[in-house]
């Protein structure tokens, strides 16, 4: 299943009632593996947790740490980009030229790395002592 697929797929079945913005997000993990999520809002925090989080943890909880392709679909005008904290989640998995895919649903892609994504990412460099 290609990635566009895995996330056009579970993107339907985000639970959004409160912004009616669904999300879906696939990544493929350095074992070829695919696993997908979708946003999760909730009344006590509407905004809710985002797709890409819910792909990383399906990796994680299956065994794989290591992503090699990230894609991510929204039904918006222009391709949407992860939050601040999926971001960060990413680059904890992924390698600075691994790709990122942001898509519409009407079929416009913009793609690019992990370090455009993050630039200046924090890292575990940042607590190491000489």
């Amino acid at each position: 299943m290609t990635l566009l697929a895995a996330a056009s797929a579970v993107r339907e079945n985000a639970y959004a009632p409160y912004s009616r913005f669904k999300v879906g997000a696939a990544i493929r993990a350095a074992s070829g593996k695919v696993y997908a999520g979708c946003n999760v809002e909730n009344v006590a925090y509407p905004e809710g947790t985002c797709a890409e989080a819910g792909a990383i943890a399906a990796m994680v909880a299956a065994g794989d740490t290591v992503i090699a392709e990230v894609l991510v679909i929204a039904d918006s005008p222009s391709p949407v980009p992860p939050c601040g904290g999926c971001r960060q989640k990413i680059a904890e998995f992924a390698a600075q030229d691994v790709v990122v895919t942001l898509c519409t649903t009407d079929g416009t892609q913009q793609a690019m790395t992990v370090a455009d994504l993050l630039p200046g990412v924090f890292s575990l460099a940042h607590m190491a002592k000489t």
